[in-house]
């Protein structure tokens, strides 16, 4: 195996054991709760679920600017700008989530007009999850600042210790809150909360332990005029915040294609939501793996750009699309050949089975749509080079609402999923053709 496609598994292969914990956790919270005698009891854990999900999946920002801007100072050596930008990400992503606990009632008011609990039993029981769980913020939030900088720093492993401890953590406290202390709802909410800080100092305790040779730079970078200077000057600070604005309008893209995708389901009925609930579930599979990908584009790119080594920067690029291409073949070829099994695996259910042949086509060409935006997206996000991951986003998101309203009257469904498969394809297409401009990158 070559010297690249080694960088690249190193830093892949932990990041996919991180992600597909992240199923594993919401099944047994809902296994929990599913236990406890009342569907109201899911419903909670749905809705509650769902808000902190969005709330978080839009900050998720931090991790991605903090990666990028991380992995190009490493690649230049420059240890104190590494360390500058740990403390500037753990500062705003803290701040933030303490601005989240202050704001809590307002915050999960709008959060319920997007997201209505569907009964009055259901919106009390969200209600103590959410009072409980918005304490976790700050942890989370300063969890995704420091989780970016483990991958900026080539290292991903770490990453995958905290999901691990932060995981096995929640169910745990989880079991014995609910089953011991005979907690309901709150019980799984207080375990959460539990393994969000364990998972956030789990990262710290890391960091002391691996990264101690960097501490000699933290107090030229806290208490020397100078340093302070470079850690909240105007033009660092606007790099930051620009870096991070066009992901975080970026991901509203991503988000609001995600809810209409799923709203236009359920306004088909019960069963072509089911349908679409667990077609969508060959496609999460996909994305955990190949974001795996994405976060080794995302570190090596970096590295190499803040390094100007541009051969090597050339040749991560071609490899990691050596492996996507692999995975989108692989994935296609396992959906052809069992996607229909793997559907009757999570439902018994006959007339939704019955349905999703008619559909499961269209997860099988997932793969090959979504391989190119896959790693494009780390790719940009290793070079900091947002703004086109901005426009290729937008771009997608346009093309998915306009070929919907212009299609499902006559195609219904189907016209919903090839919607989809076209904004996949369309992202990956766009950040093709402004390749150039995270190759200006390494020149400058």
């Amino acid at each position: 195996m070559q010297l690249r496609d080694r960088q690249i598994l190193q830093i892949a292969l932990p990041s996919i054991v991180s992600n597909i914990t992240v199923p594993l956790l919401g099944l047994v919270d809902v296994t929990i709760v599913g236990h406890l005698g009342a569907a109201s009891y899911i419903g909670a854990i749905a809705v509650g679920g769902m808000v902190f999900n969005i709330i978080y999946w839009l900050f998720a920002f931090l991790r991605m600017g903090t990666g990028g801007m991380t992995s190009q100072a490493y690649g230049r050596r420059d240890l104190l700008e590494v360390m500058r930008l740990l403390l500037r990400t753990l500062t705003i992503g803290i701040g933030l989530g303490l601005l989240f606990v202050l704001l809590q009632v307002p915050l999960r008011e709008l959060a319920f007009l997007l997201i209505a609990p569907p009964t009055p039993e259901v919106r009390a029981l969200t209600n103590s999850y959410f009072s409980i769980c918005i304490y976790g913020a700050p942890a989370m939030l300063g969890l995704y600042g420091l989780t970016g900088w483990f991958l900026g720093m080539q290292n991903s492993r770490f990453p995958m210790w905290i999901a691990l401890v932060q995981n096995s953590t929640n169910i745990l406290c989880s079991l014995l809150l609910v089953y011991v202390a005979g907690m309901k709802v709150e019980g799984v909410a207080l375990g959460t909360l539990i393994a969000q800080y364990a998972g956030f100092f789990t990262g710290l305790w890391l960091w002391m332990r691996h990264y101690h040779r960097l501490r000699h730079y933290l107090p030229r970078a806290l208490f020397s005029s100078e340093s302070l200077h470079h850690l909240w000057n105007r033009t660092a600070m606007v790099r930051f915040f620009t870096v991070n604005r066009d992901i975080f309008l970026r991901t509203l893209c991503l988000v609001a294609v995600t809810l209409s995708f799923t709203a236009s389901g359920a306004q088909q009925g019960e069963v072509i939501l089911a349908v679409n609930t667990l077609l969508m579930q060959l496609f999460t599979l996909y994305s955990y793996i190949m974001d795996g990908f994405a976060f080794a584009g995302e570190a090596l790119s970096g590295r190499f750009i803040g390094a100007r080594n541009a051969d090597a920067f050339h040749s991560t690029v071609r490899h990691l699309f050596h492996w996507g291409l692999l995975m989108a073949l692989l994935f296609t070829l396992t959906y052809a050949l069992g996607g229909e099994p793997f559907l009757s695996l999570l439902t018994s259910e006959p007339t939704v089975l019955e349905q999703a042949r008619d559909y499961v086509v269209w997860a099988m060409l997932i793969p090959v749509a979504g391989v190119s935006a896959f790693i494009w997206d780390g790719i940009y996000i290793g070079a900091t080079a947002t703004r086109g991951m901005l426009l290729s986003m937008a771009t997608a998101a346009l093309t998915f609402f306009l070929l919907h309203s212009l299609l499902h009257d006559l195609w219904g469904n189907h016209a919903l999923w090839l919607s989809f498969l076209a904004y996949l394809a369309v992202r990956g297409l766009v950040q093709t053709l402004l390749r150039k401009s995270v190759y200006r990158m390494i020149a400058k």
